[in-house]
């Protein structure tokens, strides 16, 4: 079947038009008087800071949340009654992936396919064999070489969330016409995926978009949005902010449509760190796909890790907290010296070392605690008064630093999970540059996080480094690094083949550097001192 075959013919209404759409909770609107028209075949971005009001959009899509009177919705030219009942979306042409995809871990990939039909359709036999040679059909139309025997939890999240993306397309397609594909909502699908997955993603979605079905593409990051989408819309505050054609917008637009001023990035004065006391020292590393791995870091100094997927740089911060086991290796922090072999996350805490791991609410924090229980966790011995907690302590803490930090809401009572992911990445972050670490470990601090949270986020690191922390940031996010980075040190196959720093550090050396790597052959090569 051919893609232009199934492209909807000119002058079709659009696929999705919703228009004066509002939201209140309270006394609090998440929306306000919002309008969207996503036209056939289209790619449409959503875009827009944490508690701007993307979530609740979505949610009202999807039948969790009923919009307030007078709103309206159509879908290929047939009103919709809102609020959305719930079950029918697939059946009026709309279907979702969520960020946390909705796969089940324990079944094979042709099991979760095949899900949403088996449960709806009453069939006395499966024809397991004839299953099987559908879903590989599928992914070869997709180009895709994804096993169906295989178990979603032994796949890599890229093909988890390809997996998830295909489902919901061809959940469409059994449940809409040819002339009317429907519209595909992903919903942040990217916040976890390694650059080269993020590609294999877009790939999928213009294979999609090529066949007419639409898609809506929410998320924060403006470089992805302008890569992959026709248009796109911004919310700000709950209203809609504008629009923009996105081959005629630059990133600035973007940026100031977001975040509603011209927003200056983050920008720390890169200092010479020579003379500078040590603060740790990593000698000869290895564990996992880690080899020989020797790292040096001054007081005060941040240091970036990056590379190609596969490369081994975002082993080292759990290698070196000890939440990976290491084969061999030797760790100094001040003048205490610690076997990496035997190193363990209690001794590295006791040592002064801190670990922001990338997964938010599963390593990072505890989403079922309150905000107030997880800033204070790591320092949970200054609050003891009499053998007794000290809520009230605690509580007026918790909102100091929320203050301090521009968390948003400022309630320490709040579940960290109900709070937006900018804001819950504050939070942990807080948790542990409160205690003042020696050296603070961080995989991908910035992943899902919007462009203004970025930059306070940014600013609280360079205020750590600047008290005497040591940073150590592995990350695939060559703009970030560029930007809070003194140094910048570059993996392939395990091991640390150049370094960049100075007037070399930039967003495109680092990329370049990153594709070269697979020739360097594991010899280190040193950036040329600044002019």
């Amino acid at each position: 079947m051919s893609a232009a075959a199934d492209k909807p013919a000119p002058g079709a209404p659009p696929a999705l038009s919703l228009q004066r759409l509002s939201k209140r909770f309270g006394g609090v609107t998440a929306l306000d008087n919002v309008s969207l028209d996503v036209a056939p075949g289209e790619v449409h971005g959503l875009l827009g800071q944490n508690g701007s009001g993307k979530s609740t959009l979505i949610r009202v899509l999807a039948g969790f949340h009923a919009p307030e009177p007078g709103a309206q919705l159509a879908i290929h030219g047939q009103n919709i009654g809102l609020p959305v009942p719930s079950g029918t979306s697939l059946g009026l042409g709309l279907a979702f992936v969520h960020q946390h995809l909705a796969l089940v871990p324990s079944l094979s990939v042709l099991q979760n396919l095949r899900i949403e039909q088996f449960a709806t359709r009453t069939q006395w036999r499966i024809d397991w064999g004839a299953e099987r040679r559908k879903a590989r059909e599928t992914f070869r139309r997709f180009g895709l070489t994804i096993d169906p025997d295989d178990r979603i939890g032994d796949l890599p999240q890229v093909e988890r969330a390809l997996v998830a993306i295909v489902r919901a397309f061809e959940d469409l397609a059994a449940n809409t016409r040819r002339d009317r594909p429907g519209l595909l909502v992903l919903d942040e699908p990217t916040p976890f995926l390694p650059r080269a997955g993020v590609d294999q993603l877009f790939a999928l979605v213009r294979n999609i978009a090529a066949h007419g079905t639409s898609v809506i593409f929410v998320s924060h990051d403006v470089e992805e949005v302008m890569e992959i989408t026709d248009r796109a819309t911004i919310l700000r505050d709950g209203t809609v902010a504008g629009s923009l054609v996105t081959r005629e917008a630059t990133a600035e637009q973007f940026v100031e449509l977001i975040v509603g001023r011209q927003v200056r990035l983050f920008r720390g004065e890169r200092r010479d760190f020579s003379a500078a006391p040590l603060a740790a020292r990593i000698g000869a590393l290895s564990g996992g796909i880690v080899r020989e791995v020797s790292v040096d870091l001054r007081r005060g100094e941040i240091v970036g890790l990056t590379g190609l997927i596969g490369s081994g740089f975002d082993e080292v911060p759990y290698l070196v907290f000890g939440a990976k086991r290491a084969d061999t290796g030797t760790i100094d922090i001040d003048d205490r010296h610690y076997p990496a072999v035997d190193f363990s996350p209690p001794a590295a805490i006791a040592a002064g070392i801190a670990l922001l791991p990338a997964d938010r609410l599963t390593a990072a924090g505890v989403a079922a605690l309150s905000v107030a229980h997880n800033i204070t966790l790591p320092v949970l011995a200054d609050f003891f008064h009499a053998c007794r907690l000290d809520w009230p302590r605690i509580m007026a803490r918790a909102a100091e630093l929320c203050h301090a930090y521009d968390v948003r809401p400022n309630r320490p009572d709040l579940k960290l999970g109900s709070l937006s992911g900018g804001n819950q990445q504050k939070v942990v972050m807080i948790k542990w540059l409160q205690a003042k670490p020696r050296l603070l470990l961080l995989h991908e601090p910035t992943q899902g996080v919007d462009v203004g949270a970025r930059q306070a986020l940014f600013a609280a690191l360079h205020d750590a480094a600047r008290a005497g922390t040591a940073i150590l940031c592995a990350s695939t996010d060559y703009e970030e690094l560029a930007q809070i980075c003194d140094r910048v040190l570059i993996f392939a196959r395990g091991r640390i083949v150049h370094e960049l720093g100075g007037a070399e550090l930039s967003k495109e050396s680092i990329a370049e550097y990153c594709l070269r790597s697979v020739s360097f052959g594991g010899y280190v090569t040193r950036a040329a001192p600044a002019a």
